[in-house]
């Protein structure tokens, strides 16, 4: 089997959600159920797609037969959220499917998000992830993300924002 790394688009609006629930129903049982219906109604949410698909240059990795098994959604500087700032671009959503962990997919994800970012003459790239996400933390550290600082929790969960300087060699 061939696993294909190549731009998302709005056609692969129902593969993105159905990855998403997927990728994140194996976080159901660490979260309240209040919380995990908060997400879930985010990953089952055309918006939360869509808008990132307009904003933001999506990188999918699918097999042969065009299943989705993995997305990430790099968002260009001029975007600012409570969490990041106007100048940083940042990478959201970066999902695999279980049944492929393992296999490099989040790693290679993140290090297309960041060639990207580069060729776009991107200062800095950021991103945040939870106490939850142990392997994703342990990826972006070996990529040389840092920690710059723990943010608000969210889904009742420690949550971190990396950051990783795109002018500095490497």
């Amino acid at each position: 089997m061939n696993i294909i790394y190549r731009k998302g688009n709005i056609n692969d609006l129902t593969e993105l959600k159905n990855l998403a629930i997927k990728s994140w129903r194996q976080f159901e049982s660490k979260l309240t159920s209040d919380n995990w219906l908060k997400l879930y109604n985010t990953l089952t949410d055309d918006n939360t797609y869509t808008e990132l698909l307009d904003k933001s240059t999506s990188i999918i990795c699918t097999t042969d037969n065009d299943k989705v098994i993995g997305m990430a959604f790099l968002v260009p500087k001029g975007n600012p959220t409570d969490i990041y700032d106007k100048d940083w671009c940042y990478i959201r959503f970066v999902s695999v499917d279980p049944e492929f962990g393992g296999q490099g997919i989040g790693k290679k994800l993140t290090t297309i998000c960041i060639a990207t970012a580069r060729q776009n003459n991107e200062g800095v790239i950021a991103l945040h992830t939870s106490e939850l996400m142990d392997k994703a933390r342990h990826i972006y550290e070996s990529i040389g993300f840092t920690i710059l600082r723990e943010i608000d929790k969210r889904l009742g969960k420690r949550y971190w924002l990396y950051k990783l300087d795109l002018t500095e060699k490497g």
